[in-house]
């Protein structure tokens, strides 16, 4: 829901040569991301249905001839804070009669294209492609500048067409950041040329993406206003790392978190961040810290002889290792985020620039803002997406800002994310398993809270149109009444599901 809206009630008539026009915009677009975001425009309005375009005797005055989009900065640059605000303006007059579009950025110009698609259907009786309720007038922005979703392709490969689905359908619904959680202790599948064998942790040959492949994801996302947070869960879940560098593992019969006590480890962790920096282009790197059992330290003599000297124990062995990790991130120019144990075992020892990722319940981000940190809030009670439990409703009724009253602490709550963690889904099932109810989530992290719904169910027709309007373009979403990615119960309409 945008943050203001005003319609009307005629008809306008989208034109057969219905086309792009910039005159007065800053931005040059010698990149072509605005070329690029319109062809996509008129593909998914287009696709769904031939329209017929033999007009007769129409009167221009109710044709849309195009799109007049100004751009007021002449920077593509895609980072954590851009603006992307817009205003939408369309109305039924004009020779020849265009839609106005005015953004900050070509990321702002790019969700009001968005907008536009959702705004044009079909008309039955005419063949025709129309926008009805002009004249109409909207102003929007988002509320949050961190609005992701996590996918994780450790758990399952991921083929590179699925992530770009995913990474149009995150477009679709407004999402800017997409969470790649590549490696765990399962498999390790990116290749990382300071560290070659790294990548024989990979559960095949096929299964892995190349600096190539990746460097093509963050691309192609980019051209989307998508950013790609990568993470670097370490110390635990790292098992696979050892397949190629049997030295990472505390001893062949214990096999994670990664050796402590070793220099290696910690030149690996920097080879594989100077990569990432090359790859990786958003402010942030995500370096986990989460669920890290240190038995294998304390268990294996060596390990437990070098943390006698250094005065330490397990607990503070793993305070050692995400406090080096963070300097040798920081050290590359990123600031870090890491899962919410870090903050909950030694949260005065993060350096200041830590986003805290909260995960495990509620009350964290109050905690972790009245620290004076910055919070993502994931609270697998309500957005992890593989609790298929969670349904749309629980989703959207999810408030990142509950019990935090403060201006100057809200503000520390930079957004939030749902997680589609990948145990049980693969190429077949990722789209169901994350739509529709990532949308429910996209509106409470772009929408201003007065124009969110208290009662979820008055949004229940505008989320099984946005869920319809998915399938119309590809995107394998789940009906919105079975648990997470189920079947249609029972043969029906699309709207009513």
């Amino acid at each position: 829901m945008p943050e203001s809206v005003e319609l009307g009630n005629k008809t306008l008539i989208i034109s057969k040569d219905f086309n792009l026009k910039v005159d007065g915009s800053k931005y040059k677009d010698q990149s072509g991301i605005l070329k690029d975001g319109f062809t996509r425009l008129l593909d998914v309005v287009t696709s769904n249905n031939v329209i017929e375009y033999n007009f007769g005797k129409v009167d221009q005055s109710v044709l849309l001839q195009g799109i007049h989009v100004v751009i007021l900065s002449e920077d593509d640059e895609l980072q954590y804070g851009v603006d992307e605000s817009y205003k939408l303006n369309i109305y039924p007059k004009g020779n020849p009669n265009y839609a106005h579009v005015e953004a900050a950025t070509v990321y702002g110009a790019l969700h009001a294209l968005q907008t536009f698609s959702q705004l044009c259907h079909f008309n039955l009786n005419t063949r025709k492609l129309v926008v009805s309720q002009t004249p109409i007038s909207i102003t929007d922005r988002p509320r949050f500048a961190y609005r992701g979703l996590l996918i994780d392709t450790s758990r399952h490969y991921q083929p590179l067409p699925m992530i770009k689905k995913v990474i149009d359908s995150m477009a679709y619904a407004k999402l800017n950041v997409l969470h790649w959680h590549i490696v765990d202790e399962q498999a390790f599948p990116l290749e990382i040329p300071s560290f070659p064998k790294l990548w024989n942790g990979a559960y095949s040959r096929p299964e892995r993406y190349t600096v190539a492949a990746a460097t093509d994801i963050v691309s192609y996302a980019k051209r989307r206003g998508v950013n790609v947070l990568a993470e670097l869960d370490v110390p635990g879940h790292a098992r696979s790392w050892g397949v190629g560098y049997p030295a990472l593992w505390p001893s062949k019969n214990c096999k994670e978190p990664l050796d402590v006590s070793n220099d290696f480890t910690f030149n690996l962790i920097n080879g594989v961040l100077s990569d990432f920096s090359k790859i990786f282009k958003y402010r942030f790197v995500h370096l986990g810290g989460d669920e890290v059992d240190t038995s294998c330290w304390t268990l294996t003599p060596r390990i437990q002889k070098w943390m006698t000297q250094k005065g330490l124990n397990g607990s503070t062995a793993y305070e050692y290792f995400v406090l080096k990790a963070q300097k040798i991130a920081l050290s590359h120019g990123y600031e870090v985020i890491n899962w919410e144990e870090t903050f909950n075992h030694f949260g005065n020892k993060l350096d200041r620039k830590t986003v805290v990722h909260n995960w495990l319940g509620g009350g964290v981000a109050e905690q972790v803002v009245k620290a004076g940190l910055r919070c993502i809030v994931s609270n697998q009670d309500k957005w992890y997406l593989d609790h298929l439990d969670n349904d749309w409703q629980t989703v959207y009724t999810n408030e990142p800002l509950v019990n935090i009253t403060k201006p100057e602490q809200q503000k520390l709550v930079i957004g939030g994310e749902v997680c589609a963690w990948g145990e049980h889904i693969d190429g077949s099932d990722i789209e169901q398993t994350i739509w529709p109810r990532a949308a429910a989530a996209a509106e409470r992290l772009w929408t201003h809270p007065s124009k969110l719904a208290k009662d979820p169910n008055e949004v229940t027709s505008r989320i099984a149109n946005f869920r319809c309007l998915l399938n119309q373009r590809g995107v394998a979403a789940a009906p919105l009444d079975v648990p997470g990615r189920g079947a249609p119960i029972e043969p029906g309409s699309c709207y009513v599901q």
